[in-house]
């Protein structure tokens, strides 16, 4: 009885009665819509503390632990590897689920998979709870990209999304601020295990705050409410089953994966540069750790203006057309890229502003190839489309993590910044060529 009860806690939850006052319901939609905005950001801001605590604890377990960075970059790579794979298939899941229950019980997991990391001390327990934690992160996405499709209609996603897409850089510029202070003061353990208890913490808060789709709380849906015409792909899309849309809009689908593969280099890129950026400046630069934290938090803070821009430029300037912004942006990363690199030795402010423009070139595209995903397939699909794209993205973090930690390790950071350039030029290569498609451009199947 009691696992029948959670099955149904986890179910999509059906149509309610429909209200038909319109001023309820424009006072519904609103209240909704901004609850369910600000829950979703700051339970993904929180998914960040519990993935990248390790990313800061790197140095100060080398120093304690006596591991190599072939070492960590294995663990990197398994949370990665796991994070990838779990983000296609919950994102199957999550668009058949609700999002209440399943953002909040990735995140009270991934809590306490953080927990039991800090109390390991083999490089084996380390492998095991840290590739569950992968896992679990994976839970945290495909929800919000349903609720995104689900509350924000066409016209105004690109700024909605790319606001709540901030929610990685604000996790990402928090994390050095916490978790490196206390992994500094207080050991690595305590900043694993702070992260870890405030995100079940959290993950309390959203059971508390989050709802399922407009219509489950007798709203119209967002099309309607907008005043939008009701597209062919829609009505074709509301006779499919779950696995006809899979496989009609999703894996047969050619944009699907082109943007798959960007996501991929794209992934690699940013991944590099937040993960082992620190330890480049540390060990080349002549920064401290202190130091060089801070400039990931430029990092950080370059993606959060990425972001937002990215969404209002495709928005607003082409008119919802995501691939211009897509490829501009990434063409802009190979530039930023060399910066990175050749940055003169010493020079903290110099640093801060090329890690902050390649933050901001970066995280454009890292936004919007999931909104590309969810528009040229359909939101009925949009978990499975970004969880498919968000897969590939993963394996790309996952070459991040081993493979570049074994190139600084045995060829020095030129090869490792010579292989990232390679990979810069190949997004921007594979974004050029959807630079025309717009939104569910793609006939599904009868």
């Amino acid at each position: 009885m009691w696992f029948q009860n959670l099955l149904e806690k986890f179910s999509s939850v059906p149509q309610a009665e429909k209200i038909t006052d319109p001023k309820k319901v424009d006072s519904n939609y609103s209240y909704w819509r901004m609850r369910t905005f600000y829950s979703m950001y700051v339970g993904y801001v929180f998914f960040y503390l519990t993935r990248k605590s390790f990313t800061f604890v790197m140095p100060v377990m080398i120093q304690e632990m006596g591991f190599t960075k072939t070492d960590l970059g294995i663990l990197g790579s398994i949370l990665y590897f796991s994070y990838g794979l779990s983000k296609f298939f919950s994102g199957i899941m999550s668009d058949r689920s609700n999002p209440r229950y399943f953002m909040a019980t990735g995140l009270i997991i991934t809590g306490i998979c953080n927990i039991f990391f800090g109390l390991s001390s083999s490089i084996f327990l380390f492998a095991v709870f840290w590739g569950l934690n992968g896992w679990f992160q994976g839970w945290g996405w495909p929800p919000c990209a349903r609720l995104l499709t689900h509350w924000y209609a066409k016209s105004e996603r690109g700024r909605w999304w790319g606001l709540w897409s901030t929610s990685h850089n604000v996790g990402g510029a928090i994390i050095p601020l916490v978790v490196a202070v206390l992994a500094a003061r207080y050991g690595w353990r305590m900043a694993m295990y702070v992260p870890g208890v405030l995100c079940i913490i959290m993950g309390a808060f959203l059971i508390n705050r989050l709802r399922d789709t407009p219509t489950s709380l007798g709203l119209p849906p967002i099309e309607e409410y907008k005043g939008a015409a009701v597209s062919d792909e829609d009505k074709v899309a509301e006779k499919m089953s779950k696995k006809q849309l899979l496989l009609d809009v999703v894996l047969r689908n050619k944009y699907i994966w082109i943007l798959g593969c960007a996501y991929f280099f794209i992934y690699v890129v940013r991944t590099a540069v937040n993960d082992w950026g620190q330890l480049y400046l540390y060990e080349t630069k002549g920064f401290s750790l202190t130091a060089a934290a801070a400039c990931i938090f430029s990092f950080e803070a370059g993606g959060f203006l990425g972001c937002l821009s990215a969404g209002w430029v495709s928005d607003k300037i082409f008119n919802g057309r995501r691939g211009p912004v897509n490829a501009i942006f990434s063409c802009g990363v190979i530039f930023a890229t060399v910066s990175v690199w050749y940055m003169p030795y010493g020079a903290v402010m110099y640093a801060h502003v090329m890690m902050f423009g390649i933050g901001f070139l970066v995280f454009g595209p890292q936004m919007l190839i999931g909104i590309a995903a969810a528009e040229l397939s359909h939101k009925k699909a949009a978990g499975a489309a970004t969880g498919f794209v968000g897969w590939f993205a993963y394996i790309g973090a996952t070459a991040a993590g081993f493979p570049f930690g074994k190139i600084a390790q045995d060829y020095g950071w030129s090869m490792f910044f010579l292989i990232l350039l390679v990979c810069a030029f190949v997004a921007f290569s594979l974004l050029s060529m959807l630079w025309l498609p717009k939104e569910e451009k793609i006939q599904p199947a009868k």
